[in-house]
């Protein structure tokens, strides 16, 4: 269980005229599923790159649990990044830790409908396929937080809709704090708890809305449609963003 609190009082790359952050505040409830929503190139990677700490050069602080020990980060990124000379099961083998069964691999697979493809390597498994080996890559490690940097971002929108609801039915099944960006206001609606709205120059947070549409109903695309308008009717500002 991991509630995560997010302060950033500036990021600032070298020789920049101004800050790619400034005031950025954010709030994780454990388990929560938070969408981030901005334009292309607004600083939302350059923020999951501090939570999972390959960037240190900001001034903030950042905190995942109570512990003392250095978090857990699952990181999904735009590529899936997998191994091409290893098999499905063995690029996510690759990340568990010396205490952990490999059957432990065995249920993700089955969620994510990739049992009978385990054992093939990357370049025969279509790019929707290698998405959900990389989802089941970052749930694997049991991660305090789970970061996806818009990871469905070329899928056409048939496969985007499949991989967005098996990664569902597995957060369901096995729930993780996840931080997920996106500038897809549908795919926010579909999977999130709460939006949060970016703006830039520099990034900070304009609004904090909750989705109120049921999980229940998020495959219902009327229901997303009808409160995506709500939102640009509501919050002019979201528009510009998309």
């Amino acid at each position: 269980m991991t509630d995560v609190q997010i302060t950033i009082a500036t990021k600032t790359y070298p020789n920049a005229a101004q800050p790619t952050i400034k005031d950025f505040h954010l709030s994780l409830t454990s388990n929560e599923f938070i969408c981030l929503v901005g334009s292309s190139g607004c600083g939302k990677t350059t923020l999951l790159n501090c939570l999972a700490g390959l960037d240190t050069q900001y001034d903030g602080e950042i905190q995942v649990g109570q512990q003392h020990t250095a978090p857990k980060i699952g990181y999904i990124f735009q590529n899936p990044r997998l191994l091409p000379w290893r098999t499905v099961r063995e690029n996510i083998e690759l990340v568990l830790e010396p205490h952990q069964s490999p059957a432990l691999i065995d249920p993700l697979l089955e969620i994510m409908q990739l049992t009978k493809s385990q054992h093939e390597y990357p370049e025969r498994l279509s790019v929707g396929m290698n998405r959900r080996v990389a989802i089941i890559r970052a749930f694997a490690v049991n991660p305090d937080l789970l970061l996806m940097d818009e990871p469905f971002v070329s899928l056409d929108p048939p496969t985007a809709r499949d991989v967005r609801a098996l990664l569902l039915q597995l957060w369901q099944q096995r729930p993780h704090t996840v931080l997920f960006v996106t500038h897809d206001l549908r795919e926010a609606i579909a999977l999130a708890d709460r939006l949060i709205f970016l703006a830039s120059a520099p990034m900070r947070v304009i609004s904090d809305i909750v989705v109120p549409i049921p999980r229940t109903q998020r495959h219902d695309e009327t229901a997303i449609e009808s409160f995506r308008q709500q939102l640009i009717n509501d919050y002019p500002d979201i528009k510009q963003l998309l």
